[in-house]
């Protein structure tokens, strides 16, 4: 029987302790994860491996999660894409909140914990374990 294909998810985070940890995790998990530490990279990064999932961190300077969700979904392969917001900032704006929403992102508060985050991804991929 071959090997299942792993799932490929794509992180977005400026603090890179984030980002490595959170890919670790998941690698740990059976993930195939790519990681960026901005917007930009993160949609280069998106359009050259295709994640079945993202998890953006809202808080990014120059474009933020929002900024890069809005680019994301204007691309044609990517407005279905599962995509998580994830942020420390317990207090959003609800115009914020509204446009996350309509944009169709979960959004989760940090601190994401091992079992927060797997289960967050296969939420996110649908998957059941």
């Amino acid at each position: 029987m071959p090997e299942p294909i792993p799932l490929r998810i794509l992180i977005v985070d400026d603090d890179e302790g984030v980002t490595q940890t959170f890919a670790r995790m998941l690698r740990l998990e059976g993930f195939q994860v790519r990681t960026a530490l901005n917007a930009e990279t993160g949609l280069r990064e998106a359009e050259d491996s295709h994640p079945q999932a993202i998890i953006l961190d809202l808080r990014m300077p120059l474009t933020d999660g929002l900024g890069f969700l809005r680019r994301l979904r204007e691309l044609e392969e990517y407005r279905h894409t599962p995509v998580a917001i994830v942020t420390g900032d317990y207090f959003l704006d609800d115009s914020v909140s509204n446009e996350l929403r309509e944009l169709g992102a979960e959004l989760r508060f940090k601190p994401l914990w091992l079992e927060d985050l797997v289960r967050l991804a296969h939420n996110l991929l649908k998957v059941t374990h």
